[in-house]
């Protein structure tokens, strides 16, 4: 097989050395156990089907990946796999501002889109905190979200086609850059399937035209309850603000001590409020922020009032994840989605869990849509130390269950969340979801024994038995 591989590639672009196997093994998650087959490198849509037919001839599976920073394991190889490492298929392949589109490869970097597309006015609204490096293949498989998904949605929303190779090496579009495609809508099942039903090689982006005016808000309150409720007041009031983003006291000053972003280090919680459109609606809508922030007793409200200043602010919350390692060297990021109006009370819950299980917790997330994203900080030189890290996180996804929240709001389920799909969907709804994904690849050789959990996942699990563990020397 790895003959065949790098007879269809190269054989520089198949890997197989020790040090790629255990690279690849792994994601940006917490979870070990991943064991790599070879690594393949594709440039074409072609060398992918290429890659699909010498699976299936040697019955293999297959893991696709792109710049690996998902959070829940949904790139870790499992069972030994060909993995199919995107990064390779980078090019943005046309822009067409007439219509409001562009095609690129799944290996495009999500900020350098932007990047491409801001001379012409235009953006690609999806900003996951990760968008330096992640790509927009990831982004697609896990229906990647980020600050500016309140107003603007998630990846969904912004994806209009994608070609798709799926596990027999047939190449299959879905969706359609026309409008609405007849019959159901396959293009918004396989965003979000975590690279369970095929491989993106080409896919179709919705451009966003630039704001003409924006207003970015600073707000700090001497409690998260206080943070929390102006949250939900705001969005109660009609006002829909492009983004929401709240940290509290213990990140906000790891960002100040990291980038000097100007946050205050006396509140404890901070809301960075930012709306956007036309001059005169901008500037209602923020005075109607702070009039509500007031309510609820806002300690201090700033606005940014420069383009630069504006920057340095979304820098401090873009890089709070690595601010984080001025005090401990590892984390543990959750994703969760609860009801605005429980989020006061669920922090104070994760709090809670953190001081039980003697970890230190810090809480950075997307307000307005409730999507939660706790950190558990911890040194996992310490023995037993991730171990409570596991049980404190088990706690917290119940906790946002309880509520009505759910599982996910766009790190995806990949291994992390497995185990409590179960206590969110019911027996049918895992039964046909598992149809659904058997109707796009019914061996199950695509990322196999990811999302779905055992007992509804059979031909996963038997896919990875037939496997020896040791098959690769």
């Amino acid at each position: 097989m790895l003959r065949d591989l790098r007879r269809a590639l190269s054989r520089e672009r198949v890997r197989y050395g020790a040090a790629d196997r255990t690279l690849f093994a792994h994601d940006a998650s917490v979870f070990e156990g991943g064991l790599s087959g070879p690594i393949c490198f594709p440039e074409s849509t072609a060398e992918v089907q290429d890659i699909m037919r010498i699976a299936m001839q040697h019955e293999r599976s297959v893991v696709p990946r792109g710049a690996g920073t998902g959070l829940t394991g949904g790139a870790i190889p499992l069972g030994a796999p060909i993995v199919v490492a995107m990064t390779k298929m980078d090019t943005i392949l046309e822009v067409d501002i007439a219509n409001g589109v562009a095609w690129v490869e799944p290996g495009v970097v999500n900020l350098d889109l932007t990047r491409s597309l801001s001379e012409l006015g235009f953006n690609f609204a999806p900003d996951p905190s990760s968008q330096q490096v992640c790509t927009i293949g990831g982004n697609v498989a896990n229906n990647a979200g980020g600050p500016h998904c309140l107003a603007y949605g998630v990846t969904d929303a912004h994806v209009l086609a994608i070609e798709v190779v799926l596990s027999s090496g047939d190449v299959v579009t879905l969706g359609s850059v026309r409008g609405e495609s007849l019959g159901l809508d396959l293009r918004g099942a396989f965003v979000g399937s975590e690279g369970t039903l095929g491989i993106a090689t080409k896919i179709a982006v919705r451009l966003s035209k630039n704001p003409p005016a924006v207003r970015t808000l600073l707000l700090s309150f001497s409690s998260m309850r206080d943070a929390a409720q102006t949250v939900s007041d705001v969005v109660a009031a009609g006002i829909v603000p492009a983004a929401m983003e709240v940290m509290d006291r213990e990140i906000t000053n790891a960002v100040e001590n990291y980038v000097g972003a100007g946050y205050p280090r006396d509140a404890a919680a901070v809301l960075l409020a930012e709306v956007e459109g036309l001059e005169g609606g901008v500037e209602i809508d923020s005075q109607r922020i702070v009039e509500v922030a007031q309510s609820n007793n806002a300690k201090s409200i700033h606005r940014a009032e420069s383009e630069a200043e504006r920057a340095l602010l979304w820098k401090g919350r873009k890089t709070a994840f690595g601010a984080i390692a001025q005090i401990k060297p590892d984390y543990y990021l959750h994703d969760s989605v609860v009801p605005r109006s429980k989020l006061a009370d669920v922090l104070e819950s994760i709090y809670e869990i953190g001081a039980r299980h003697d970890l230190m917790v810090m809480n950075v997330f997307h307000a307005g849509d409730g999507n939660l994203h706790p950190i558990l900080l911890y040194d996992g030189r310490i023995a037993g130390e991730l171990e409570r890290v596991h049980a404190a996180g088990a706690e917290i996804v119940r906790a946002c269950l309880a509520v009505g929240g759910v599982l996910s709001g766009e790190h995806g389920i990949g291994v992390e969340k497995q185990p409590y799909m179960e206590e969110q969907f019911s027996s049918d709804d895992l039964d046909h979801q598992e149809r659904l994904r058997r109707s796009f690849d019914p061996m199950c050789r695509v990322n196999p024994g990811k999302v779905l959990p055992e007992g509804h996942s059979c031909a996963d699990i038997q896919a990875l038995r037939s496997i020896p563990t040791g098959v690769w020397g």
